[in-house]
Order: C-alpha cells, then structure tokens, then sequence
C-alpha cells in the first residue's frame, strides 16, 4: 500500500481542461490507494498499479480524441480497475460542484464508457483465444458445471414449493412454480448439452445395460414437460410398449425423449406431443415423438443436426447452439440406432428410432 503522496504518471498529450485534467488525477490516485489497500502481495499491488495507470490514460485518450483507441491490450484486472476509476471519479467531480462544467463532465464520463467498450471487446477476444486453444473443451465443461449446480438447487427448491413442502399453494402459484420448474429444468438441459457436446456427445450415462420401466421413463418425462403443456394447452399422450420391462440404457434414453419433447412442445401451438413405443420384435423396439406442430422448412433439413450452426430466430433447435439434436442423433447412435425424421409444414414433425431392448419378466 502506498501513503497519501502517491503521484501518478501524466501523459505527454495535451492536458484536459484544467478542471477535468485534476479531477482525473485526483481519481486515479484515488483509486490506486483504494486497490492498493486490498493488494494481496507486492506483485498484485504493481500490477493493480499498471492497471490503473492504463485506465487512465486511456480515458484521457478518448476524452481528448474520437475513436482513437490504445496502442495496448488492456492489462487484466483493467475491469476493475475501470470500475474503481469511474466510482472516483465520480466522486470527485461531485466533490468539485460547480468548479466543473457540465459539458466536461459529460465528455470524461463518455470517455470512461467508451475504454470500457473497449475492455469488454478484449476479454472477448481473450475468452475466444482460450476457447480455441488448449484446455477450450475443459473451458466449456467448467462453465456448464458452473451453471448446473445453482440451476439444481432451483429445481429443488421449485418442486418443493410446487408439491407443498412449506405449506399449502393455490392453483396459480402451483402453475407458476411449474413453469419455474420447466424454466430451469431447460437451462441445466442447454448446460448439460454443453458437457456432454464437450465431451463427445456420445457417453452413454449408465456404462452398462440395465433393466428399466419403458412406462416409468415416460411417465418422468411426461411429469417434467406437463406444466409448460398446459401453459400452451396441449396434450401430452403417452403409448407405451406391450412389454413394459427392458434392459438398455435407461438413463440415455429418458434424456433423448425428453429432449425430443421439449422441442415438439416448443414447435406446436396447438394440438398435442405424443411420446410412443412400439415392440417391432421380442427384442427390437422403435420409439418415437411426434407434435402436431408447424414442422420443419426444407430449407433447415440438411444442417438440422449441426452443432453450433448459425440458424435464424424462429429456426428449428433446442437451443442457438443447435446443440440438442445433435447430442440426441450421438446418444441414439451410441445405443445402436439412428434418429430419423419425418416431417410436414403444418402437419407436424415425427422424430424415430429403433434401438435393441429386450424384454424382461420383472425389475
């Protein structure tokens, strides 16, 4: 931490007028004692420094000229450093009253808003850099665990709310938990997504083939897009196989089928989604969602299954990153599959599959 006489180093361009020129530097000492006083060691506390130097100088850059921009990338604690400068900087100017005019406060508090357009330009460009380079796909699963944990807690604490844990709802408030439920539930999806498309797209959840209820997995997915049905007043039918017991792999088909749902419910206005599961033989099961929506233009059809593709707003995806569809096509691969579809705009759209599940007499 450095005392009360802190000097700042000053720019060989022309000064601001008198005023504002003080006013800056006031701040900026200012904001160096203030980061200054939280510096964890003496190489933060430089680095504070230079950050601050950098800030400021690039305020007085573009207060003085228009559209010239810094020779140098803005150093990294240059957003707070910026933010820390604006505070006082502000201050200081309240401080001086009427000895600045409001013209010139008007020409550094836009200065100060255009370094920080450039500041947020650069971390973009950084964050693009890391996620190109090495350690980009680890990049991407860090932020989808990141977004899943408190997106969890929201599903619990909604559902819990919803069934009447901490005491009685009405109707409207049960519908609106619903739809928090669903909300959040498509949020920790696209994150999941993100994972799984960092991963492969392709790792089926459970390692081995397990018995499971065709019935029950239906029934899950069903619970889970039931109140952003009856927002939009559809119907969820649900056709379960002959045989209700299988062995296969539960876990990654409950997460296509739910996809696959979510996305004919988002299409269909009017109507209904039916999930279907029709035994071909004692082994051989295709399974199907199909919605009475607006179906697919032909135009989307060839990328349909592109991740990360550029699509316009009323395209057909999960997501913008048109990552669902694609994890849904790897996923019923992994099972042996392949995930077709049918289509017809205005009639609605089907999407299928047949995978291997035999039957089993019990769980």
């Amino acid at each position: 931490m450095r005392d009360e006489e802190t000097t700042v180093p000053r720019s060989s361009a022309p000064a601001l007028p008198l005023t504002l020129d003080e006013a800056l530097a006031r701040a900026t000492a200012l904001a160096m004692r203030e980061l200054g006083a939280k510096a964890q060691s003496a190489h933060h506390d430089a680095d504070v420094r230079d950050s601050i130097t950098w800030v400021s100088e690039a305020v007085r850059t573009a207060a003085l000229t228009d559209g010239s921009e810094p020779r140098t990338h803005p150093p990294a604690p240059a957003p707070l450093a910026l933010s820390t400068l604006r505070a006082a900087l502000l201050a200081e100017l309240r401080a001086a009253g009427a000895g600045v005019d409001g013209a010139g406060i008007l020409l550094l508090l836009d200065a100060v808003e255009r370094v920080h357009e450039i500041i947020e330009r650069d971390d973009a460009h950084r964050f693009s850099a890391r996620l190109a380079g090495h350690g980009g796909l680890e990049l991407l699963v860090e932020v989808g665990h990141d977004l899943r944990s408190p997106l969890a807690s929201i599903l619990f604490l909604a559902e819990a709310l919803r069934t009447a844990q901490s005491g009685p709802v009405n109707s409207v408030q049960e519908r609106q938990l619903g739809l928090i439920y669903s909300a959040a539930f498509g949020l920790s999806t696209v994150a999941s997504d993100v994972i799984a498309f960092a991963r492969g797209g392709d790792r089926l959840i459970d390692p081995k083939p397990e018995p499971f209820s065709m019935l029950a997995i239906m029934r899950a997915v069903h619970d889970i897009v039931k109140p952003l049905a009856e927002e939009k007043g559809l119907t969820v039918l649900l056709v379960p196989p002959e045989s209700d017991f299988r062995v296969g792999h539960a876990g990654a088909l409950n997460r296509v089928l739910l996809n696959l749902t979510t996305n004919a419910l988002k299409f269909t206005s009017t109507g209904y989604v039916e999930i279907a599961a029709h035994s071909l033989t004692r082994t051989r099961v295709e399974l199907s969602v199909r919605d009475t929506g607006r179906g697919i233009p032909p135009e989307v059809m060839s990328s349909l299954f592109d991740p990360f593709r550029r699509r316009d707003p009323g395209d057909y995806a999960f997501s913008s990153a048109g990552l669902g569809l694609s994890i849904c096509r790897k996923l019923v691969a992994a099972m042996g599959g392949t995930l077709g579809v049918e289509t017809s705009e205005k009639h609605g759209t089907r999407f299928f599959f047949e995978i291997e599940l035999p039957v089993v007499t019990r769980l």
